[in-house]
């Protein structure tokens, strides 16, 4: 039980943000962009995965606020042009989307649902309030028993981490 603890997530950040959802008063808008998923992690959603702010009409125009998970995620163009795309073609628009750098993208930001899809989709899902050196579960196995491989894994948001029971090699997303 003490490794499904340290993996529990302190919710402040994933509260506020479903709050906002809910006092956006969208939810037809939120659902059409519920199946948005990230390019690079296809099995969490845009939304799941915190990427996806806020909603809002202004001077009849949606605006529609994003944060990239890193700075110079290289997936963000994709992520903007998936977002028009698919509100255009519901007939929503015309859309303005705006990146928020600040406050900056968290891993608290992870839905519940995003972190349990990371872990299926074999990658760890980053431990809450800790250092890089805090060890992952393996996402196969879920042994803690894991070392480091390298800084980045398939993407600068990950690390390569290895098991020591399964020995098989997995990416862990970052805490920040």
């Amino acid at each position: 039980m003490v490794a499904a603890a340290r993996s529990r997530p302190t919710d402040t950040a994933w509260r506020l943000r479903l709050a906002r959802r809910e006092a956006s008063g969208l939810p037809e808008i939120w659902a059409l962009l519920d199946r948005l998923t990230d390019p690079e992690i296809p099995a969490v959603s845009l939304w799941d995965l915190g990427i996806l702010r806020d909603l809002a009409w202004r001077d009849g125009r949606l605006i529609v606020t994003i944060t990239p998970t890193y700075c110079g995620c290289p997936a963000m163009s994709e992520i903007e042009a998936d977002i028009r795309a698919t509100l255009e073609q519901a007939g929503y628009g015309p859309v303005e989307i705006e990146t928020e750098l600040k406050p900056a993208w968290s891993t608290d930001e992870l839905s519940p649902e995003a972190r349990e899809a990371l872990r299926g989709y074999g990658i760890a899902p980053p431990c809450i309030g800790s250092a890089l050196t805090e060890k992952p579960q393996c996402p196969r196995c879920g042994s803690g028993q894991t070392h480091p491989l390298a800084e980045f894994g398939s993407t600068a948001c990950k690390a390569l981490w290895q098991c020591d029971e399964c020995h098989e090699a997995f990416d862990y997303f970052k805490p920040i």
